[in-house]
């Protein structure tokens, strides 16, 4: 009896001091006697409010987050300091830089941060002491934030807060995010129909990798046209269902969520299979490219294709599509899998380097961005003006955006033949974007 007293003693011991963290107010102290506890030895309802727990912490720190990406970026939106540079240039940067983040990803946290630490102390307040998620935290300020801007009183601002924040007890993000919504439609209708006016310009279509060979391509749409879109798959698939059932019984298995992708796909085929003069870019027709070794072509070995924009795909795909093809050589350096090096010389880069750049960088070469380099620009580190050459050591793809800064924006660029490039921000900051192994994805 006496051994089996003092571990159930021990876990009442440890579950009391968890009921008094639950309640604490979060910081480093409550943080640190948290982490004293090993959750694999608490009983199954002690590990939820051990999460619930450490999810409190983690708001509290937030919070701290929320005013140090102000303190970098400013109480305010930068000023346009000439006709090159736009609204955030350098301080998206700075921010994007330092935690490795896409640099509209980093915009989006400079945005939710001033309205969170300028606008909504209440929101700011409570996610401090741990009473709403940093998800929370993160819809609020976006649906306000464009109301704000537009001059919203601060009453309002603060009855807004008050019904989001008396929601969030019981309620997602998302049901947040709709009842903010719904109440700036209410007691501020000006102002919301102003905000869905200028959501309108933030329309557009992006692409993202996903594990096992998928990708998400997102659209963000005005509410009608999104329903235009999802009414032409639908007709899609009752056209082609109609054709294939005629007068014979369907036998596709395809759930509807898989026939609505394969329609997206088939209605993107289409348009690119219409007769007209070719769109180019960097003197080359729009392309979907496979890389492929020789033996894995060939069905000797199994190694994985590289499919450009995404990443590894299995062997048997990459087959699949290089068999409708058409072919173009490059050597890369077995061990590093870099592209080789050959020399030019003439500004204007022939298209044989031309193409080569583009398989060799395959994305913007600013640390973080994966703007695709066929619609980049193959910028001169060092300027032709100033004595720099058309060659491989000296040309890489930029995006416009990050062409422009480190043209005129401060940044310095150093660069090397294999890709490789040192980024100097102009606080002296200096990040480090390695070589990109053909064989991997970026």
């Amino acid at each position: 009896m006496s051994n089996n007293r003092a571990p159930r003693e021990q876990s009442d011991l440890v579950t009391k001091k968890l009921a008094r963290l639950y309640v604490a107010t979060p910081g480093i102290k409550t943080l640190a006697e948290l982490l004293e506890i090993d959750p694999l030895t608490l009983i199954r309802g002690a590990r939820i409010d051990y999460l619930a727990a450490l999810e409190r912490q983690s708001a509290w720190l937030q919070a701290a987050m929320q005013r140090a990406i102000v303190a970098v970026a400013g109480d305010e939106p930068s000023q346009n300091e000439n006709i090159w540079s736009g609204v955030d240039d350098a301080e998206r940067e700075d921010v994007s830089s330092a935690l490795r983040l896409s640099g509209s990803t980093a915009q989006m946290r400079i945005d939710v941060a001033r309205t969170l630490v300028n606008h909504l102390p209440n929101v700011c307040g409570a996610l401090a002491l741990g009473e709403i998620s940093p998800a929370h935290a993160t819809v609020i300020a976006r649906e306000t934030a464009s109301a704000i801007r537009d001059g919203l009183s601060p009453q309002i601002i603060c009855e807004i807060e008050e019904r989001a924040l008396a929601h969030a007890e019981f309620h997602t993000p998302a049901q947040v995010a709709n009842k903010v919504r719904s109440t700036l439609a209410k007691i501020a209708p000006d102002e919301f129909e102003q905000s869905v006016a200028r959501a309108r310009d933030t329309r557009r279509v992006s692409c993202y990798r996903e594990s096992d060979g998928i990708s998400t391509v997102v659209a963000i749409l005005p509410a009608a046209d999104a329903q235009i879109v999802m009414a032409a798959i639908e007709n899609f698939i009752l056209r082609s269902e109609e054709v294939e059932s005629a007068g014979q019984e369907s036998s596709d298995v395809r759930s509807m969520d898989m026939k609505r992708a394969d329609a997206l796909t088939a209605l993107a085929t289409w348009s690119l299979a219409q007769p007209g003069s070719e769109i180019r870019a960097h003197r080359r027709p729009i392309t979907i490219n496979v890389t492929i070794d020789l033996p894995t072509l060939l069905g000797f070995t199994e190694n994985p294709g590289q499919l450009a924009g995404y990443g590894a795909i299995p062997a048997s795909v990459a087959r699949e599509l290089a068999a409708n093809g058409k072919w173009r050589r490059f050597i890369t350096e077995p061990t590093t899998g870099a592209l080789l090096d050959f020399g030019r010389e003439s500004y204007e880069p022939p298209q044989a380097l031309v193409d080569f750049l583009l398989a060799r960088d395959r994305t913007c070469r600013f640390p973080g961005c994966r703007a695709p380099a066929h619609l980049a620009d193959l910028d001169h580190a060092k300027s032709w003006e100033t004595g720099g050459t058309t060659s491989l050591d000296n040309l890489g793809a930029l995006c416009r955006r990050h062409h422009r800064l480190k043209t005129h924006g401060g940044w310095s660029l150093e660069s090397a033949s294999d890709g490789s490039c040192q980024w100097t921000s102009p606080n002296g900051k200096s990040y480090f974007v390695p070589a990109r192994d053909i064989h991997e994805a970026v």
